[in-house]
């Protein structure tokens, strides 16, 4: 006696709820080659999911989470089916968005240190220490130059 498996089958619309992302970006990640064609039903030609597209739909919106572009998505998906021998330009894509993850936490952490300042001003301010609202003030001002310089290109 064989072990027999059952292939599930989704709609977009149960793809979308299991994978979070909503059934536009499926259709658009299929059109521009994000993600492989999604066979459609023999009656109905809509799309049709199986297990495999869904593994890929999840490590798909992994990525996106990450705010990796959907040109850089792409190539990773076409270096996937290449396989072991693009290791080296996949390893590449990672490190870069690796990179872009650091410098989005460094942001975030200036931001978050400029509204600490603030509080802390006010603070300053509502209890009458003018001397230390005055010397917050200088730190938020020095502060603010260094949030303007990270957004620039």
């Amino acid at each position: 006696m064989s072990a027999r498996t059952t292939q599930h089958e989704y709609s977009i619309k149960e793809a979308a709820a299991l994978t979070g992302l909503p059934a536009s970006t499926l259709r658009y990640y299929e059109q521009i080659g994000v993600i492989t064609p999604i066979s459609r039903g023999a009656s109905s030609g809509h799309r049709v999911y199986d297990e495999a597209d869904l593994d890929q739909l999840m490590w798909i919106a992994c990525l996106a989470a990450t705010g990796m572009s959907v040109g850089d998505m792409k190539q990773y998906v076409a270096n996937g089916r290449i396989g072991p021998s693009a290791a080296a330009e996949q390893i590449e894509l990672l490190g870069e968005q690796q990179r872009r993850l650091a410098q989005e936490a460094e942001q975030i952490a200036l931001r978050r240190r400029y509204v600490a300042i603030k509080i802390d001003y006010w603070n300053a301010v509502q209890a009458g220490d003018e001397a230390r609202a005055e010397l917050l003030s200088g730190e938020a001002s020095a502060l603010a130059d260094d949030l303007r310089d990270t957004r620039k290109p």
